[in-house]
């Protein structure tokens, strides 16, 4: 006789990830969340929109691309959840909006309760940094579409913003200063890439390289770090123009997406010294330097367009929250770009 568990599907192993994640979801809850006992919803009181004057609702979705063949390649899933809320609720962050609530969505061969329930718990403490919460998700079993040890995640974030305070290119002035906010290492951006060096050259994941304090398998899995709150403090604090949340395309390219088309940005490359990490995969990749430009962060996760009177508060703020930062560049006349001096 046919069933759902003879084609695959096991949902007694679904309803037991589901209790495996219940206490890991709750370290995410916010006072706004309300509960729906039927688990169909994710329920969030919105009755505090009402002291906004205009409020100004901001939405992302992403995924987490091939990092997750790292994670399953080396067999680390508890932080892969974090990279999806960098990758989510960073970017709402941008406009300046506060990340209130997210929810996920895994896809895998086979469910493997104690799996589901770190790759969620991830997800729940990114949730945890970035001040939102956890509000729903799903978990879905695709048996002879993906491998039995294969998943993908994706996710969807909705934030907030006063209409006044929004930030972005039109409050970007000549004379404005651009601070780096130091990335965690790649994040989860030219994983396709960095996989091609790692076959290219032979290395293992296990492997210990003298240029690296850990195996490289643990250097590639470190997590995104999460800036959500960081920014949201750092615009509360001082003037902020713009924010820029450094993913594909690279410096440059994310950077002048926060520039109107009159000015340019014009940064530093002596201004920091890019991780290990980036050595390692340029060396081993024989990658030249605008590919790197183009396809990594090079150790800047976030920027921040700051008026020039706003850069130490800003800078004294950010260190004492342990976030490095620095002086990157300035904005110039020009014509939307962001260059190497």
């Amino acid at each position: 006789m046919n069933t759902y568990e003879a084609a695959g599907v096991d949902i007694a192993a679904g309803e037991r990830a589901v209790e495996l994640m219940k206490s890991k979801v709750a370290r995410s809850r916010r006072p706004e969340v309300v509960d729906d006992a039927s688990g169909f919803a994710g329920l969030f009181d919105a009755s505090f929109l009402l002291r906004y004057e205009r409020p100004i609702l901001a939405t992302s979705t992403d995924g987490v691309g091939t990092k997750v063949m790292l994670a399953q390649q080396y067999g680390k899933h508890d932080t892969i959840g974090i990279d999806l809320v960098g990758m989510v609720l960073d970017d709402l962050v941008v406009v300046g909006a506060e990340p209130l609530f997210m929810t996920d969505y895994i896809a895998c061969g086979k469910v493997v309760p104690e799996r589901i329930a770190e790759i969620v718990g991830g997800v729940a403490e990114g949730c945890r940094l970035a001040g939102a919460a956890l509000v729903g998700g799903e978990t879905a079993e695709h048996p002879g579409a993906m491998g039995a040890d294969e998943y993908d995640l994706a996710g969807a974030g909705t934030g907030v913003v006063e209409a006044s305070r929004m930030l972005g290119p039109e409050r970007v002035r000549e004379g404005d200063v651009v601070l780096a906010m130091a990335s965690s290492g790649v994040h989860s951006n030219g994983y396709s890439l960095v996989r091609h060096v790692i076959k290219q050259a032979g290395l293992s994941l296990d492997a210990e390289l003298p240029e690296l304090a850990r195996p490289l398998g643990e250097e590639l899995l470190e997590p995104t770090r999460i800036y959500s709150l960081d920014c949201l403090e750092l615009a509360r604090a001082v003037e902020v123009h713009a924010f820029s949340h450094i993913t594909g395309g690279g410096l440059c390219g994310n950077l002048a997406r926060s520039l109107p088309s009159t000015l340019d940005a014009v940064l530093d490359r002596g201004s920091w010294t890019p991780p290990a990490i980036f050595d390692v995969l340029a060396g081993h990749g024989e990658i030249g330097q605008e590919s790197m430009d183009r396809t990594f962060n090079l150790g800047v996760g976030m920027a921040a367009i700051v008026p020039a009177e706003a850069v130490d508060p800003a800078l004294r703020l950010l260190s004492e929250r342990g976030l490095p930062a620095w002086v990157l560049g300035e904005i110039v006349a020009g014509s939307g770009n962001a260059v190497y001096r």
